[in-house]
């Protein structure tokens, strides 16, 4: 579990995928990703690949669901390579605009590098200005890598 000042962290398990289906079904959220809503099935399922965790023994998968007052609001989660971490962060659209984007990024970035993660990267959309800000605010620059239509934003660290 992760806290921060007005959130909280919790550890992925399959019984978030009821509500959180709620917390993904704006199709507006889906702007800039592709896909669309996912069914509290097609959670169920990926939560269950998201716990039993990566092939690769170097690699691991590390994923939280993010709480507001009671209620489950987005997620947020990092593949951890070596010590470099890739982050994404989503926060329902009845709930953004209040900064629980960038608390709750800043929150797993915080847990990051108290377990040793040495670099954090993200890619966010060229055209979704608040992820950008998103990626700013807890300390990622924008580079010139632009892959699958995404730039590469990271801290200064080894790869």
């Amino acid at each position: 579990m992760i806290t921060t000042e007005r959130l909280t962290l919790l550890p992925l398990r399959v019984e978030y995928a009821v509500p959180m289906a709620e917390v993904l079904s704006d199709p507006a959220l889906y702007t800039f990703t592709g896909g669309e809503p996912p069914t509290v099935a097609g959670l169920e399922a990926r939560y269950r690949r998201q716990l039993a965790g990566p092939d690769r023994e170097d690699e691991q998968w590390l994923n939280w669901v993010v709480r507001y007052d009671g209620n489950l609001i987005g997620y947020v989660q990092a593949t951890v390579t070596g010590g470099t971490a890739e982050i994404a962060w989503v926060i329902g659209t009845a709930w953004q605009g209040r900064g629980f984007a960038k608390e709750a990024a800043q929150g797993l970035v915080t847990w990051l590098r108290a377990s040793n993660a040495r670099r954090i990267v993200a890619h966010v959309d060229p055209d979704h200005t608040a992820s950008a800000a998103v990626a700013a605010a807890i300390g990622l620059a924008r580079t010139d890598v632009l892959e699958d239509g995404e730039y590469l934003w990271s801290t200064a660290g080894p790869a």
